[in-house]
């Protein structure tokens, strides 16, 4: 069998699928040279036991995709000049990045859905401003995957936002004043600590465990002035951390106790397979609730839905969403909300899962004996470094060239200089898994090199 399908039986999406991103990564890898001939498609499916439309289907993608092309009779070629970025591009190698296979559904998602959505042609309102907090059908839709969530929401409480950095922004600039004090975990994503600066906001550090956020702490913080509490209920970035319900019940009432204002950053909310209520769903009066796309499904979309207390805060909300950035594209406003009603975003956010749980089965072994948190449908890492490891800096610098994102832990950490030495790996991304699996190899043996 050739070389470039060794690793298909690794593959956790549909044969077709799988066949698509085998030859992509030989694309990428150089283990399918230009002008090299393939199977016969035929000869291939008897090959791999699958009928031959699923060969059929795995190599029209392939041809679409600018990677092979057909010669008659003579079967398909890997084209001279693929157009395929190198394999080692990963994007900022700051952020957490949602994993793509390389073909997963998502490019033929856009395709499909944009068409849709233009197929009348003319003078459409896509292609126009939109009106200040988003156009009425995608609040509509969003308001009915909030209340899909147990939240109670109207259209007029749900703000379109630019990505989920415009919103916390958004919704920081809205509800506090110059000096507010805002409680947070001690090491927390580094967007709100670069926002809360930029506002003359002080973040109230407070205690975190493996649990999440101690709502004790929160207690605390509210009783010494804060006004706000800020977290990420659901695999937190980047410590990976999850409330479970009754912390979230333990959170909520105190938010109402202390009459806090909950910023609610629910990115991940719905990765896993059996998602728990948002804490928006507890203390819905209190509650600011954002819920990102791109951190979810991809950041080429920049969308975020955004919950609002009531009426009269979106409407404040919504104006300071129109000074800073105008409005979320129109186009993926419209093609998230397309996706939300057939049904396309589920099964995208399931591909995603899928391919997440595939990842960190991949890595596991790998860091077995280090101290990592991670969750097990999630895409990035928390790892606590051991005494004689090289700094944080050394080893990100040392990995980058792998492909591999990883950021020092005092990125993350409100008092820095207490931050015992750590880092946030991403294993999402453009990265493929053989290339995943020699890069995080590469990470044990810098800690472990014995």
């Amino acid at each position: 069998m050739q070389s470039w399908l060794d690793h298909l039986a690794d593959h956790p999406g549909p044969k077709y699928l799988a066949i698509a991103d085998a030859i992509e990564q030989g694309v990428r890898t150089g283990t399918l040279r230009p002008g090299e001939r393939l199977p016969p498609q035929r000869e291939l499916a008897t090959m791999l036991g699958v009928d031959l439309t699923t060969v059929t289907r795995a190599y029209g993608l392939a041809r679409e995709a600018g990677m092979i092309e057909g010669a008659g009779r003579l079967g398909s070629y890997v084209r001279n000049s693929a157009g395929l970025p190198p394999a080692d591009v990963t994007g900022d190698a700051g952020m957490i990045m949602p994993p793509q296979p390389g073909f997963a559904l998502l490019g033929d998602a856009i395709h499909r859905g944009l068409a849709a959505l233009l197929r009348a042609g003319g003078q459409s309102p896509l292609l126009q401003y939109q009106p200040t907090g988003g156009a009425l059908r995608d609040r509509q839709e969003a308001a009915s995957a909030y209340v899909a969530r147990g939240v109670a929401t109207g259209a007029d409480q749900v703000v379109i936002a630019a990505g989920g950095q415009n919103a916390l922004h958004a919704i920081m600039a809205a509800s506090l004043r110059p000096g507010d004090r805002i409680a947070a975990p001690r090491i927390t994503y580094p967007g709100l600590i670069a926002i809360a600066r930029q506002l003359a906001l002080e973040i109230v550090p407070v205690a975190a465990d493996a649990g999440g956020i101690d709502p004790d702490a929160v207690q605390a913080a509210a009783a010494a002035g804060a006004k706000a509490v800020y977290v990420v209920p659901t695999n937190d970035n980047p410590t990976t951390a999850t409330l479970d319900l009754e912390r979230r019940l333990w959170l909520a009432a105190i938010v109402r106790r202390h009459g806090l204002t909950l910023i609610e950053d629910d990115a991940y909310g719905l990765l896993p397979a059996r998602p728990l209520p948002p804490l928006a769903a507890f203390v819905p009066e209190r509650s600011w609730h954002i819920a990102s796309v791109s951190k979810i499904i991809s950041p080429a979309l920049r969308v975020a839905h955004v919950r609002a207390p009531d009426a009269a805060t979106a409407a404040r909300l919504a104006a300071d969403i129109h000074a800073t950035a105008v409005m979320a594209p129109p186009l993926n406003a419209a093609l998230v909300t397309h996706w939300l009603r057939d049904d396309s975003f589920a099964d995208l956010i399931a591909q995603l899962r899928t391919e997440g749980i595939a990842r960190q089965r991949l890595v596991a072994p790998l860091l077995h004996g280090l101290d990592a948190a991670a969750h097990p449908e999630g895409y990035h890492l928390w790892l606590r470094l051991p005494g004689d490891a090289p700094r944080p800096a050394e080893i990100s610098a040392r990995l980058r060239p792998l492909g591999l994102s990883v950021v020092a832990g005092e990125r993350f950490a409100i008092e820095p200089a207490a931050m015992a030495p750590a880092v946030r790996i991403s294993i999402g991304g453009a990265i493929g898994h053989d290339r995943l699996k020699g890069a995080v190899s590469a990470l044990r043996a810098l800690l472990r090199p014995a």
